[in-house]
């Protein structure tokens, strides 16, 4: 079944007033990235920024010996506020996005953003709190990287990953793990090995089991 952009806004964005979603659902594009699939790249200038409709998509930031290190999620309902920034001041991206499954997402055109912003209250104040809610994941990440070990970070990721996911059941390999966390997969082995004869997941063969 196809979804229109306006059945989109409003499941995910109905806080928008009505001319808002109508602007939008007549100068913004749908679409579809498949699962591993790059949104954008460092490096790379923004030709719109994007409004999260399906699926989820995840941001790195990639390392001068090419390593990758995990920064958050975007879900529906999200906006990507990197590329807000970066498509306003007219400057590249300094973080890969990826979609973590099959993701929709709404494409907003650079020439519209401003309107946007002088024009409609409801977008304004979206922005404002897109800005907020990423300074706050990052300053989590900071914490944890500044602050924490590596068995509170791994513990902390894997409860995010849970709950992100809705599931206990996390299909991911201690080699991805590895890269998320910017760590070997040696040490991730080790401290998964350790967290399970604390009886804090379970260890399978295609999966781990989050007990918390």
């Amino acid at each position: 079944m196809i979804i229109t952009i306006e059945e989109y806004l409003h499941k995910y964005f109905n806080q928008f007033e009505p001319a808002l979603k109508k602007i939008l659902a007549e100068n913004c594009t749908i679409k579809t990235f498949e699962a591993g699939e790059e949104l954008m790249n460092p490096g790379q200038f923004f030709k719109s920024t994007m409004l999260i409709m399906e699926g989820r998509v995840k941001l790195y930031r990639e390392g001068e010996d090419s390593g990758e290190f995990f920064i958050y999620y975007l879900e529906p309902g999200d906006a990507c506020a990197l590329s807000m920034i970066c498509a306003t001041r007219n400057q590249t991206s300094q973080v890969m996005a990826k979609a973590d499954e099959k993701t929709v997402v709404l494409a907003i055109p650079l020439p519209l953003m401003d309107q946007l912003m002088r024009e409609y209250k409801t977008w304004y104040y979206f922005v404002l709190e897109t800005y907020r809610s990423r300074f706050e994941e990052l300053l989590k990440v900071i914490d944890h990287v500044v602050f924490r070990g590596m068995d509170e970070r791994l513990e902390f990721y894997l409860k995010n990953q849970a709950e992100k996911n809705h599931t206990n059941q996390l299909k991911i390999t201690h080699q991805e793990i590895a890269n998320d966390l910017n760590s070997s997969r040696e040490v991730i082995s080790r401290l998964l090995k350790k967290m399970e004869q604390n009886n804090r997941l379970k260890l399978y063969r295609n999966y781990i089991e989050w007990i918390g």
